[in-house]
């Protein structure tokens, strides 16, 4: 009897082991996606080519860097600027966890390039201060400027004959 106590004794300690042994292993492999995870993005928000000049990033914009339909990004500094001198500007407002704009920028993009327009475009949700300032109610918005001012505006998720016809009815329009 002392035996059988004895190796039951032993068959508990073996589990709990076990169970210490895999929990650790748990606890390590999660600890290593972490730190890769984050070495990752600090490597991707640290070089040259993060448009944003900053290193703060919501991960949802450190997942679009590398996107070739996001590397018109312009800073709200350049933005002022842009339109204070009076030239042509039209500007994309989105929001990188915008799931409207996830739909909407892989179409827009290409369209804009195709014909022959460019598209500045501005990330709300890393520069907050854009939702006052240029009135912006939800995303995507996109507004065309001249002179100055803003001259017109589609908002939300469009189909591309849209955004086609606003290119043509605004910065294509004297072209």
């Amino acid at each position: 009897m002392a035996n059988s106590k004895k190796n039951n004794a032993q068959k508990n300690d073996n589990k709990l082991t076990v169970i210490l042994i895999i929990g650790f292993i748990v606890i390590a492999a999660f600890a290593t996606l972490y730190f890769l995870n984050n070495s990752s993005n600090k490597e991707k928000t640290s070089g040259s080519s993060n448009l944003y000049g900053k290193t703060d990033l919501a991960q949802s914009t450190i997942d679009i860097l590398d996107d070739k339909n996001y590397q018109n990004i312009i800073l709200p500094e350049d933005l002022e600027k842009k339109i204070s001198s009076g030239d042509e500007e039209m500007v994309y407002f989105f929001k990188s966890d915008c799931p409207h704009c996830k739909r909407i920028t892989p179409i827009l993009m290409p369209l804009a390039k195709d014909m022959g327009v460019h598209i500045d475009q501005y990330n709300l949700l890393e520069f907050e201060q854009g939702w006052d300032q240029y009135n912006i109610k939800g995303t995507p918005t996109l507004v065309y400027y001249k002179d100055g001012k803003e001259q017109a505006r589609v908002v939300g998720e469009q189909k591309e004959d849209i955004f086609k016809q606003f290119f043509e009815a605004t910065i294509l329009k004297d072209r």
